[in-house]
């Protein structure tokens, strides 16, 4: 039956017509596989790469009436972490490794062309003939979560493998030797803190009465309590400052306290806040007999440590833009960054693109976020932002001296001061500590003699030295440390790493200008690193490490300290102290402690 109005047609037409349908269904077939195939591997795009646009071009949401994939894929949030030093990796670790890491699609971006910020490897040896690094690093008995990490990591086997066992340290100045640091754990009976380390610690010049001077440091240790109030009134002063007017004899000043300012804060203590000394002083000194006990990598800390960890987080699904620099940001509605612009160098291609975002954490020392400011019109709108570009570096100079024979050096790790005014000095046998063969008749197959590292710090005044000034420089320091064994001895090979800008400088009245790990005025900006503010009491990477996991923590919406491990509690005669020095504070105050002065109040 036919409708109405419509004539039969004829048996050729109707062939004519059934090979035009079947024609026609074979290309939507084709058609709409090729659909497929493209919805397939956009898919697998979304997933796999960040979406990234040439500079200047805009980008446009897709829609898909069929819903379904498509929408998840586009509202995967986008965290690109800038700078993949111990702060960056950890917050990528921590989002990676959280209940929400399937909704998070997590970019590291590094300058470098090697994971792990300035410490790590990357170096060669002037002869080209081996690595070096900036530095040798070590892992104190307060670095409860790095040792977590370490020890939990798939892609890291034993923790002794890759860190040295505890062992003496010196202290050397060109008198000779100064101070040896004992195994305090080893130190028997266990002491309360501060007495142990006063009477374990085996100072050779320092006479009894002036180390007895000290004692008045008591007090502004027992006040500041890492509180924004104590930082607040102890950031004020310079920690030289302090002791002196605490009483603080010279020599004890100068023989056992600056030097510890200077290899610890990397800064002389007249240009060193009194409260980033405190804290610096009670995390890796005071805060138990064990403190200052300390194991070191036994070999570079790229390869053993960074390496391992950046394949997990790859395994995982972070995704590495190494060799990339941030040019610059993009704003988005109410505040928010949109976009990151870098510049990838790819042999010698040097690519724009723009890195889509919907939160940036900055992962980056005090310098560098100053720099970012300095040069990014959108950023440098906010007071806050501003603020960074007071932040500064100090200079660090690392060296490694490759030497034709064996020198006999009685501790493997060794602090130094006098050798030049205002700049702090440490060496380490890396012999010993990486376990190198020595092998003088086939250099291949080892080193022919001694490999010691000597690094400087607040050393600006040293790296506008040429090469070989530098390598006698410290030939001669060593010299005079080691004696005739070291004199007798040739340079081979050296290794000279200059960084201007390297570690944070910790200048009175810095405080202010630091970072928190949210930004209050960027809403979807974070921060991490050794810089930021943080009440968990800890420093240098064990605080780098733990404010990247604060910074996850406020992204991901966790309750404040998750998956982070406290400090273990003061021990009674501390915490007896404190809150006596509070009780008496309430009562003078009549119940408000904000009424009564700090004893940085009187020092003025």
């Amino acid at each position: 039956t036919h409708c109405s109005g419509t004539q039969p047609q004829p048996p050729a037409t109707r062939n004519s017509t059934a090979t035009t349908i079947t024609m026609v269904s074979m290309l939507l077939s084709s058609a709409i596989f090729s659909i497929a195939a493209v919805h397939a591997f956009r898919t697998h795009l979304h997933r796999h790469s960040r979406i990234s646009r040439p500079l200047g071009s805009t980008c446009c949401a897709t829609t898909n009436n069929d819903a379904g994939k498509e929408d998840l894929i586009l509202t995967k949030e986008k965290i690109v972490i800038i700078g993949a030093g111990w702060g960056g990796l950890s917050a990528a670790h921590a989002l990676i490794t959280s209940d929400q890491s399937a909704k998070l699609d997590i970019t590291l971006v590094d300058a470098s062309p090697r994971v792990g910020g300035l410490v790590r490897d990357g170096f060669r040896t002037i002869n080209g003939t081996a690595k070096a690094e900036a530095g040798q690093h070590g892992f104190w008995d307060n670095y409860h979560n790095i040792f977590s990490l370490l020890e939990n990591l798939p892609t890291i086997d034993k923790v002794d493998d890759i860190l040295t066992g505890y062992a003496e340290q010196g202290q050397y100045s060109p008198r000779g030797l100064e101070a040896v640091w004992p195994v305090y754990r080893e130190s028997k009976p266990k002491l309360p803190t501060g007495l142990a380390q006063a009477l374990y610690t085996k100072f050779n010049n320092l006479p009894p009465l002036d180390r007895a001077s000290a004692f008045p440091l008591v007090l502004a240790f027992s006040e500041f309590d890492d509180s924004k109030e104590s930082w607040k009134k102890y950031d004020k002063i310079s920690f030289r400052d302090l002791c002196i007017k605490l009483g603080v004899s010279k020599k004890c000043y100068d023989e056992a306290f600056e030097p510890m300012i200077l290899t610890g804060l990397f800064a002389p203590g007249a240009e060193c806040s009194a409260a980033a000394a405190l804290g610096m002083a009670y995390f890796f000194v005071l805060r138990s007999q064990e403190s200052f006990d300390v194991r070191w990598c036994r070999g570079n800390i790229g390869e053993l440590i960074f390496d391992p960890w950046v394949r997990y987080l790859e395994q995982e699904g972070v995704k590495f833009e190494t060799s990339t620099r941030v040019q610059g940001f993009e704003m988005g509605h109410a505040n928010t960054i949109s976009g990151i612009k870098v510049s990838k160098v790819m042999g010698d291609m040097d690519e724009k693109v723009m890195l889509d975002a919907d939160k940036v954490v900055f992962g980056v020392g005090g310098a560098a976020l100053s720099a970012m400011v300095r040069f990014s019109p959108q950023l440098s709108r906010y007071s806050e932002f501003r603020r960074f570009s007071n932040l500064r570096g100090t200079g660090v100079l690392a060296t490694r001296l490759y030497l034709d024979r064996v020198v006999n050096t009685p501790y493997s790790a060794n602090a130094c001061w006098g050798f030049d005014e205002g700049v702090g000095m440490t060496y380490f046998d890396i012999t010993k500590l990486h376990g190198l063969a020595v092998n003088k008749e086939d250099e291949d197959n080892g080193v022919t003699g001694s490999v010691i590292e000597v690094d400087y710090y607040h050393a600006a005044s040293l790296l506008v030295m040429n090469d070989k000034a530098i390598v006698e420089k410290v030939k001669g320091d060593l010299d005079i440390i080691l004696g005739a064994q070291s004199t007798d001895s040739k340079v081979v090979d050296a290794a000279i790493v200059r960084l201007p800008q390297a570690v944070n400088w910790y200048s009175p009245g810095s405080y202010a200008n630091m970072p928190d790990a949210g930004s209050v005025s960027v809403s979807n900006a974070y921060f991490c690193g050794d810089l930021v503010r943080s009440r968990h009491g800890s420093w240098s990477q064990e605080k780098a490490f733990v404010t990247g996991i604060e910074a996850a923590n406020i992204m991901l919406g966790r309750e404040e300290g998750t998956g982070i491990i406290p400090l273990q509690k003061e021990e009674p005669h501390v915490a007896l102290s404190r809150a006596a020095l509070s009780t008496a504070k309430t009562f003078f105050g009549l119940g408000d402690k904000a009424r009564v002065p700090y004893i940085a109040d009187f020092l003025w």
